[in-house]
């Protein structure tokens, strides 16, 4: 799309540069080929205008649906993070409770050779 629309501004920049060169040059008095240049500009930015909201309606309905599919993803995303942050928290827990058992043990073994 973005070829398209540099192609299409290309396009008309070059046919209004030309329009400009050629009325320019061509033998009319000065009021006239000034009258000329003026509705030139003034087509081409017409034309320029009707692009730029035709490319901005495609954009703006191209994002609407990007929206949409990022916030379904970003929903997606954060329930799977929800499950995943519990079967972290359930690992952790179970780590703990791992290293609490085997401290205990440790210290009942610190306290034995302390005794003897």
């Amino acid at each position: 799309m973005s070829n398209n629309t540099n192609s299409v501004l290309a396009l008309l920049l070059g046919a209004a540069i030309g329009a400009g060169v050629g009325i320019l040059f061509a033998p009319d008095k000065g009021s006239k080929t000034r009258e000329k240049i003026k509705d030139g500009f003034d087509d081409a930015k017409d034309n320029l205008k009707h692009k730029f909201e035709d490319v901005t309606h495609q954009l703006r309905k191209k994002f609407e649906g990007s929206k949409h599919d990022l916030e379904g993803t970003y929903e997606e995303l954060v329930s799977n993070m929800s499950y995943k942050t519990e079967d972290v928290i359930s690992f952790l827990e179970t780590k703990l409770a791992d290293l609490k058992e085997q401290n205990g043990k440790l210290q009942k073994k610190q306290m034995a050779n302390h005794e003897n």
